[in-house]
């Protein structure tokens, strides 16, 4: 298990899903930013999580996907796959065809529109964990599933299934995160607890988390690998100098809703050869957004 889990800690981001403008994947793009990832010293990829638009592709698509980056990637860094759904049969199905292709885990978000009793999201998890025999992490976002997963939730989840391996926690609460440490950990040492907002990566690692899934890092990988990395050999003070690099760039996730375009904008102004096409019902940021997302990056000394 510890040989496991150790695949999830660190920099993971949660990769963007480049199409070309008539909304087809853009497999060139998407193979110029797994190398850029790669290249930037993540320690995995997140795919066909929220900012990689899983919601706005169908189930072949995803699957079509999922192949494409674990054969890409060939085991240079781990890849978990998002197999999250509203559906507990497609979970299991998605979940099924990761562990198929050779993913080294999956992201199971909790399900969404209905509200549901702790009770019912227990089931849900412990199904897609009997079942499938794959490392599965926990993905919490109560913005946008209406529903939080509660640490005593998350606890008994990881006491009952040894592959449910690890979190997700995008939530705005250091209180929340601290809580997963402390109760979670207490019964599985071996949990990774993982950091959902960017500018939390450093909080998490200072009360004992294991890293983060952080969207800016599909065009900035080196800072949160900087604040990873000098955090744990021991370089505290240049890890802080990293942190407080970091902290302009969350602001992107305020200029557009989703602000998924302005991610692949922020890539293409950084160099990497993409398109900002994004699927509908979401659609690209307007001119104004893009200006402000140019004085943040100027600000943040990302391009001139």
């Amino acid at each position: 298990m510890t040989e496991i889990l150790n695949k999830f800690r660190g920099v993971i981001p949660p990769m963007l899903t480049i199409f070309k403008e008539d909304g087809t994947f853009d497999w060139e793009g998407n193979k110029a930013l797994i190398d850029f990832l790669i290249n930037g010293g993540v320690h995995g990829i997140f795919v066909l999580g929220s900012s990689g638009e899983f919601s706005h592709l169908n189930a072949e698509e995803r699957k079509e996907f999922a192949k494409f980056v674990v054969d890409y990637v060939a085991g240079r860094v781990p890849v978990l796959v998002g197999t999250g759904s509203s559906n507990t049969k497609e979970v299991v199905e998605l979940t099924k065809h990761a562990k198929e292709i050779g993913a080294d885990g999956v992201v199971v978000v909790s399900p969404y529109y209905w509200g549901l009793s702790e009770k019912n999201l227990y089931q849900h998890f412990a199904t897609v964990a009997k079942v499938v025999d794959i490392p599965i992490v926990l993905y919490n976002f109560p913005d946008l599933t209406g529903q939080n997963l509660s640490p005593s939730l998350v606890a008994k989840l990881a006491s009952d299934f040894p592959n449910i391996v690890g979190i997700k926690d995008t939530i705005d609460s250091i209180a929340h995160i601290r809580e997963l440490i402390l109760q979670v950990k207490t019964v599985r040492p071996d949990f990774s607890v993982l950091a959902g907002y960017d500018d939390h990566l450093f909080n998490t690692l200072a009360m004992g988390g294991d890293g983060v899934i952080p969207g800016t890092a599909n065009f900035a990988p080196h800072i949160p690998v900087n604040i990873y990395n000098n955090f744990v050999k021991g370089n505290i003070e240049e890890s802080m100098n990293w942190h407080r690099k970091l902290l302009r760039l969350p602001r992107i996730y305020s200029l557009d809703k989703p602000a998924i375009s302005l991610l692949k904008e922020a890539c293409k102004l950084c160099g990497l050869p993409v398109e900002s096409y994004i699927r509908q019902p979401a659609g690209r940021a307007d001119e104004a957004a893009v200006e402000n997302l140019k004085t943040l990056l100027r600000e943040a000394g990302l391009i001139k």
